[in-house]
């Protein structure tokens, strides 16, 4: 992926600039794209779809932990379940990523010993993004020395609220830049917007648009620590906006919904939206991912059930 889109170089060379470009683009119709969302998630998934559908929704979770009283032990437990979620069937997907602070990224990676599942490291000033630009390059540079493979950073709402869309803008590439290794490789950027700070669907398309032109991978709904974190609706507005980016660039970027995702239902809905909105490129744990804690579990207990036919209850699982 490239840190510049010379498409839009025009675009970004002013705050008057890019301002115009934003409030051009086409404005969001509420209504029917809440319509469209509650719509797609009636949708009936029968038996052998849901299966896969099951699977395909536990690969392609963050399993995570963000908490101010994470210790070592509950990193390391967590890894361990990332990599082999349902100790009784070994059939059972890995998830896609382990997702935890700065400083528990040693850990998770030790933990992981080589599996094939990412170390995700929340970064920025996490959760609010209160910080000095020099303090958010640091808790970047250090994730990212320590081994992440993904960064989730947060964007300066207060900032972007106030009209200074430059401001994200370069903020996203200078972190973008600050996830380059010393070896040239780079852990993949997720940017987080917290939609719901974000007040309005058009203040979602616009910061969608920052994001991308900046030169995230994924682009993200939520920290998971406000009142209002992932939607139906907010998560098609997204999905809209990286397959219109992709049409008009050939730039393929990922979308993260997160907090609130907790049931094997709320899942699938998601996956429709994907498919039905993105289209079946999306269909992996390259390109999309779920932000959850508690999903796993209930994943798990549903993909017992339609193994056994029997309904195991929590117990089956760990409570992490």
């Amino acid at each position: 992926m490239p840190t510049t889109l010379t498409a839009f170089a025009d675009v970004t060379t002013s705050d008057g600039a890019l301002r115009r470009f934003l409030h051009g683009l086409p404005g969001v119709d509420a209504v029917g794209l809440e319509a469209r969302a509650a719509s797609l998630g009636t949708r009936s998934i029968k038996t052998t779809a849901k299966a896969y559908a099951i699977d395909l929704a536990i690969s392609m979770i963050d399993l995570t932990t963000l908490e101010g009283a994470d210790t070592p032990g509950k990193v390391r437990a967590l890894s361990h379940k990332a990599v082999n979620p349902d100790p009784t069937d070994r059939t059972t997907p890995m998830t896609a990523a382990v997702c935890v602070y700065p400083d528990m990224v040693a850990t998770a990676k030790a933990a992981l010993n080589g599996a094939d599942v990412k170390v995700a490291s929340v970064a920025t000033a996490f959760p609010a993004g209160r910080a000095a630009l020099p303090v958010k390059l640091a808790d970047t540079a250090d994730a990212v020395a320590a081994g992440a493979d993904e960064i989730d950073m947060v964007i300066d709402r207060g900032a972007f609220l106030a009209g200074r869309y430059l401001d994200t803008y370069e903020l996203i590439r200078s972190v973008k830049e600050a996830c380059v290794r010393a070896d040239g490789t780079a852990a993949r950027l997720k940017v987080i917007f917290e939609t719901g700070e974000l007040s309005t669907y058009d203040n979602i398309r616009r910061a969608s648009w920052i994001g991308m032109m900046a030169g995230a991978d994924f682009i993200k709904t939520s920290t998971g620590k406000v009142g209002v974190n992932a939607t139906p609706a907010n998560t098609l507005l997204m999905l809209e906006a990286v397959r219109d980016f992709k049409a008009q660039t050939g730039i393929q970027i990922g979308v993260k919904p997160a907090g609130g995702i907790r049931t094997t239902k709320d899942a699938i809905k998601f996956l429709v939206l994907v498919k039905e909105t993105a289209g079946e490129d999306w269909l992996s744990n390259h390109w999309f991912r779920f932000g959850a804690s508690s999903l796993l579990n209930d994943l798990l207990m549903q993909r017992q059930k339609l193994s056994t036919g029997r309904y195991s209850g929590p117990d089956y699982v760990t409570v992490d």
